[in-house]
């Protein structure tokens, strides 16, 4: 009998990918495109195929518990009372900290919300976090810094196609979200990016800085605006403050300067600044590039200050705006599986946010745990004497998508027990010990926030298969199990996203005025909606920003380089990223026969004159190594790249993770490891073909 429920009629809905949640329409499995402000009818290729996951052999469809090492088919209800008995136990004998919980930035703005709430109130835990910190940390922390407010692009994705200039840094959505290049078509593009990727193809002016030197090339722009007459000095006077201080930086770092460290002509530094300025309207995007870095936090500041510089930020047709990657990943920051974070953006050791959301939620505010440790911490912190025992993963892959993968499957081996809730056994649900089956995007009903911080209505298409249950059932479930009152933790999408409204109301995410109601009529509800009248935002900072005094800040920042610097034993930069056929950690696309077949094996970008001296040939397999690890990969020989750097794709499980070597040394502020650039040698394999 077929997986997939037989369906009846046409459901418009959402791409279960990127970001940009293009609109498309399910007819049981089969997918089209329709006409939305995002895509405009267009789907890339993942979009195209993401039908074919709904009756994927490959999806789990019972609990799964491992009884003498292996993980045999079991009952919902003793899958859930093994998993309440054991995290029960830890608690009463390690305390509550003792047990963690790993979110992700696809799960819905109900399964983010209600997951922050279990983790606080019926597990008591600090130690939450999810995946998005390897996301969306540093654009977020420098939004909050210059703006006083994160969302990642305060302004419709629309608004692009009226800019007459747009500087993109470290992103390439000719391959990551294809139907967001059609807004830049009118525009004069101007690409930073190692790569000569299709998106820098499509570009007048192509940047190609050492990987880890981007903050140093946005101080060479910056210069050149200044010295070169471009800077809007009534937008500075009126509207920021610190210029000055930022200035006495970046009046050091003259673009020939920067040419040493970056590789980019000064005179196309100096191209791009006039480029900017000569702009009616213009805009800077930044992306995961210029972000996964151990100074990212600083790296996107530097790019908001040169925005400032040219008066961009709040004035309507102008902007700075960050693509944020995954699914839900605006919305998944906003309602509280941060570690640091309550519902609506607020801040947990914010001692009237904490009063306020313990209201909401019936408890008092003393019983609310403190902030957690980040993502990568959290990991790390697996197994010891001093971190948890037990975790609990919704919506995350961390096996393949965490730095340094080959040491965070050790500490989840060394876990007391660990529960994984997924639709397909992925690399990490393969090490649980119970497993529980879940509905998948079209399956359920609940709300994404997109790239531009409109919220939107995924409905449900047709029915699961059978023994499968959602998030928030197994959540409402686990709670009644462990104590919490009937109605506390509820089942229904629209029930939760009632609450998760009234949890926000005054937050700076005020979805307070968003109804399931209002969604389904097809309004276009940007936040803040602090009232059922309201209108929403699409435009963030027009009259003011989010700081007290309505000023955005210019923060001073400097060049340091990478964390790990190239040497003899490790002469090569690698960086990492997307292809077009895959998502994310590629549990999901690498089942898709068509997807997979076209990218069915990680591999190596390398210069041919690079890989001559490695003795790397074409098509072989060659070994990437790094001080941490190495991974095995096919060599691909692109003449366009950099001959000091490497390129592999993250989308590949066992000896092909590119996470095996790379970095994570982390953000001083927004906790993001350094994806985006390691040492790493390269040699062939021998023997291999």
């Amino acid at each position: 009998m077929s997986l997939l429920a037989e369906a009846t009629t046409v459901v418009d809905t959402h791409c279960p990918y990127c970001a940009l949640q293009c609109g498309m329409s399910l007819d049981g499995a089969k997918v089209s495109p329709r006409q939305f402000p995002v895509n405009r009818g267009g789907l890339c290729q993942k979009g195209w195929t993401a039908g074919e996951l709904l009756s994927s052999p490959s999806r789990l469809t019972t609990p799964l518990i491992r009884t003498g090492g292996e993980l045999r088919p079991a009952s919902w209800p003793d899958a859930l009372d093994l998993i309440a008995r054991r995290l029960a136990e830890l608690r009463l004998t390690k305390g509550a900290d003792s047990v963690a919980v790993f979110g992700g930035g696809g799960l819905t703005n109900e399964k983010a919300y209600l997951l922050g709430k279990f983790a606080r109130v019926a597990l008591g835990t600090s130690q939450i976090d999810y995946n998005g910190r390897f996301c969306m940390s540093s654009a977020a922390a420098a939004g909050i810094k210059a703006f006083g407010v994160d969302r990642g692009m305060p302004f419709p994705v629309t608004d692009l196609g009226d800019a007459d200039a747009v500087l993109l840094i470290g992103a390439n959505p000719a391959e990551t979200m294809p139907p967001f290049t059609q807004h830049l078509r009118g525009a004069d593009l101007i690409v930073v990016d190692p790569r000569r990727t299709p998106t820098a193809e499509l570009a007048s002016l192509h940047l190609a800085p050492a990987p880890g030197t981007d903050l140093a090339l946005a101080l060479g722009i910056l210069h050149a605006v200044v010295a070169d007459g471009h800077l809007r000095q009534s937008y500075v006077d009126e509207r920021t403050t610190g210029f000055g201080e930022v200035w006495r930086t970046a009046a050091s770092w003259w673009p020939e300067r920067v040419e040493q460290v970056t590789g980019v002509a000064a005179a196309d530094q100096r191209r791009a600044a006039a480029k900017l300025a000569a702009a009616r309207n213009a805009y800077v995007l930044t992306a995961r590039g210029t972000e996964q870095h151990a100074n990212g936090t600083a790296m996107v500041g530097a790019w908001i200050n040169l925005a400032l510089a040219l008066g961009l930020p709040g004035r309507q047709g102008s902007g700075f705006g960050c693509l944020t990657g995954q699914g839900n990943g605006q919305g998944g920051r906003e309602h509280g599986q941060k570690a640091d974070q309550l519902p609506g953006y607020r801040k947990i050791d914010d001692p009237a946010a904490r009063e306020y959301v313990a209201g909401v939620w019936g408890v008092p505010p003393e019983s609310l745990p403190g902030p957690g440790r980040s993502a990568v911490e959290l990991l790390d912190a697996l197994g010891r004497e001093d971190g948890p025992s037990a975790l609990m993963v919704f919506g995350s892959n961390v096996v393949v998508s965490a730095p340094r993968s080959a040491a965070v499957q050790e500490r989840l081996s060394a876990l007391d027990f660990l529960v994984v809730a997924d639709l397909v056994l992925s690399e990490t649900a393969a090490l649980a010990d119970v497993v529980l089956p879940v509905t998948q995007w079209a399956e359920e009903e609940g709300t994404m926030t997109n790239l531009e911080g409109r919220i939107l209505l995924r409905t449900k298409a047709l029915d699961p298969p059978q023994g499968v249950r959602t998030d928030l059932t197994v959540l409402s479930e686990l709670a009644a199990r462990l104590g919490q009152p009937a109605g506390r933790f509820p089942a229904d999408a629209e029930t939760v996203f009632t609450e998760l409204r009234a949890a926000s109301k005054g937050g700076v995410a005020d979805y307070s005025g968003v109804t399931y109601g209002r969604l389904r009529a097809g309004e276009a509800l940007h936040w803040p909606v602090p009232g059922e009248t309201h209108p929403g935002t699409p435009r963030l900072f027009l009259d003011r920003f989010g700081h007290a005094d309505g000023r955005a800040r210019f923060v001073p920042v400097d060049h340091v380089g990478p964390a790990e610097a190239p040497d003899d034993d490790f002469p090569l930069l690698a960086t990492t990223g997307r292809v077009l056929q895959h998502y994310q950690s590629g549990a999901q696309t690498r089942l898709i026969g068509e997807l997979n077949d076209m990218v069915p094996e990680v591999y190596v970008e390398v210069h041919p004159d690079t890989a001559a001296r490695a003795g790397v040939t074409d098509g072989e397999l060659a070994v990437v190594r790094s001080r941490r690890g190495e991974t095995v990969a096919r060599a691909r020989y692109v003449s366009t790249l950099r001959p000091d750097v490497v390129f592999l794709p993250f989308h590949f499980p066992g000896e092909q993770r590119a996470n095996l070597f790379t970095n994570p040394a982390l953000d001083p502020v927004s906790r993001m490891p350094e994806f985006k650039v390691c040492a790493v040698a390269l040699s062939p394999v021998e023997g291999a073909a």
